[in-house]
């Protein structure tokens, strides 16, 4: 390579980096307005729940075949970036496979286990896409799905494969002009899948094969990058945000609410229990609940920034099962719309109540957690969910009216029912003067 070269490849990494830590710092901005909220207890816990949901994707296997393609995928992902590193380093000091003179029959090895791995994920992309466009899994096919969200699983599918075949394509132009004898192309040994081409590039003259190597380089050099960017603005920013959110989960037992402490110490107060002593500057309470994004608390927004949009959540709610407007996966996807609009100073006088999420989707949630259970990273769309019936039922006065009966009941009665606390064991006295 040529000093030019070098030159153009540190600009080509250069540009997509500072965008990428631009847009990395943007999405942390953008989390950080959500509400204080400790995460810190219990660490053996929270790393062994990263360590089985994100790395081991434990949850992933309750469907075995599409668990095993992704499993592919992200191995693929894994272990190929260690070809990428040589790519870099060969684009810095100007070389061509710096590993291979040093790791002799290794290298070989090595190599032939990435293009497997590289197989792997062509095989496992091609196949999403045929779920996602031909047999149409309805998961993918939800009202909020339409659109953007399903041109964007299909997009970074297509060029996961594009790039796929780079490497393919690098390694096939690579073994012939070894073959030939050109200086600079170090012996790398038979390369089972991409040696399958050969008998095609050798129909190419020597210039055009360099051509092709090259260009299929920088392809995937520039892909690498442009994916990287993309990452960012995609769905798919789970890939990294996955081990944080895992490691955050909410390590409580299913089905417990998190109670207000400003309400619950002041229900103490009144009925004469002790109350945990307050903050010396304890803030003020700004609202009930959350009627906008920056009123959840920052581990729902980061979950919002994490959701994979696969829809489990969705195919397993109860209510969106029965025909109602209820969807988690679109209660994440419009949380984080939401504060991506806040975080470019946009969407004034406009809230992620009313404007994004309907008082219609949020009453039809049971509370049954099919939903935090059923996803494959420990998001939680019930936490946003609770959040927004708060703020309507005590900011707004404005729940059901069935509902704020059985609120009026339990404030008095101490039950749901409109029955006074004296006259609840009546229907025991009944059936006991039945039985006399």
């Amino acid at each position: 390579m040529t000093l030019i070269t070098q030159v153009i490849f540190v600009v080509v990494m250069a540009i997509p980096t500072y965008l990428i830590v631009k847009r990395i710092r943007q999405i942390r901005g953008n989390i950080l307005r959500g509400k204080p909220l400790d995460r810190s207890d219990q660490p053996a816990a929270r790393w062994k729940s990263m360590l089985l949901v994100a790395f081991g994707q434990q949850k992933m296997f309750k469907k075995p075949i599409p668990a095993f393609l992704h499993l592919l995928i992200y191995v693929g992902f894994l272990v190929i970036n260690l070809e990428v590193m040589e790519f870099m380093i060969d684009g810095l000091l100007g070389t061509h496979r710096t590993f291979a003179p040093y790791l002799g029959s290794f290298y070989n090895v090595a190599m032939n286990f990435f293009e497997f791995l590289a197989l792997g994920v062509l095989i496992s992309c091609v196949t999403f896409l045929i779920r996602r466009n031909v047999i149409k899994v309805p998961r993918f096919t939800k009202p909020e799905m339409k659109g953007w969200p399903a041109m964007d699983g299909n997009l970074i599918l297509i060029i996961e494969i594009a790039l796929m075949m780079a490497i393919f394509k690098m390694n096939a132009a690579d073994q012939v002009l070894q073959a030939r004898g050109v200086e600079g192309y170090h012996d790398t040994g038979r390369l089972l899948i991409s040696s399958s081409l050969i008998p095609i590039f050798n129909l190419f003259g020597t210039g055009l094969l360099v051509f092709t190597e090259r260009a299929a380089w920088w392809f995937h050099i520039v892909g690498i990058m442009a994916f990287a960017l993309y990452v960012t603005y995609s769905k798919h920013l789970h890939i990294f945000l996955a081990f944080p959110n895992t490691y955050y989960s909410n390590l409580n037992a299913k089905g417990k609410i998190q109670n207000m402490d400003a309400v619950t110490n002041e229900v103490k107060s009144m009925l004469g229990l002790p109350v945990e002593a307050a903050p010396a500057n304890p803030e003020e309470i700004g609202r009930f609940g959350a009627k906008d994004a920056p009123d959840l608390s920052w581990k729902s927004l980061m979950e919002s920034y994490t959701c994979t949009e696969c829809g489990r959540c969705t195919a397993e709610c109860p209510a969106n099962l029965t025909g109602k407007t209820l969807s988690p996966r679109k209660i994440m996807m419009d949380t984080r719309d939401r504060i991506e609009e806040i975080g470019q100073g946009k969407g004034e006088g406009k809230s992620l109540l009313g404007d994004y999420i309907t008082k219609e989707e949020i009453n039809a949630c049971t509370s049954c957690n099919a939903c935090t259970e059923a996803c494959p990273i420990n998001i939680d769309p019930l936490a946003i969910i609770l959040e927004m019936k708060r703020y309507v039922a005590m900011e707004e006065s404005g729940s059901p009216a069935s509902w704020n009966a059985m609120f009026a009941n339990i404030e008095t009665n101490f039950a749901p029912w409109k029955f006074a606390p004296s006259d609840r064991f009546k229907w025991a006295e009944e059936l006991n003067n039945e039985k006399k």
